[in-house]
């Protein structure tokens, strides 16, 4: 059983076959796949998948808190489990992928702008964006 299955068994959601289908997929990914993504790599499983399934199954796992939505600027939502620790995404603007990090300096200087606000820091979410070094950036 995975991971994202035993949460939702611990959240009491009802699995069929094709969730676990797709629990297991977004298990194994180690991007940030959107809908459509998780539809071709489920429906490679059970060819019956549908990808109004996919929607209504994501949709699901985010309302429980088991999936954490992205919207990289690209025009699509891409899903990840909710992770265990907290981390930081930069995005690749030429290929769209994504580079979880953490950094600590980064965190700090987070929580002390907040406090010099008058406000105490309960979440966050960095995301940068970017283009390798030395290749043409995009217009």
């Amino acid at each position: 059983m995975t991971r994202i299955e035993k949460l939702c068994a611990e959240k009491g959601l009802r699995m069929t076959e094709q969730r676990r289908v797709i629990a297991r997929v977004l298990s194994e990914a180690a991007d940030h796949p959107d809908a459509e993504e998780l539809y071709r790599r489920a429906s490679a499983l059970d060819p019956h998948m549908s990808i109004a399934t996919v929607y209504r199954t994501v949709k699901l796992f985010e309302d429980a808190g088991i999936l954490e939505r992205h919207d990289f600027r690209d025009g699509r939502s891409r899903y990840e489990e909710v992770p265990e620790s907290h981390h930081d995404h930069l995005i690749d603007v030429q290929t769209g992928s994504v580079i979880e990090f953490r950094n600590e300096d980064i965190e700090k200087l987070q929580r002390r702008v907040a406090e010099e606000l008058g406000f105490e820091l309960v979440d966050h979410r960095l995301e940068l964006y970017g283009v390798p070094k030395g290749s043409k950036k995009p217009r």
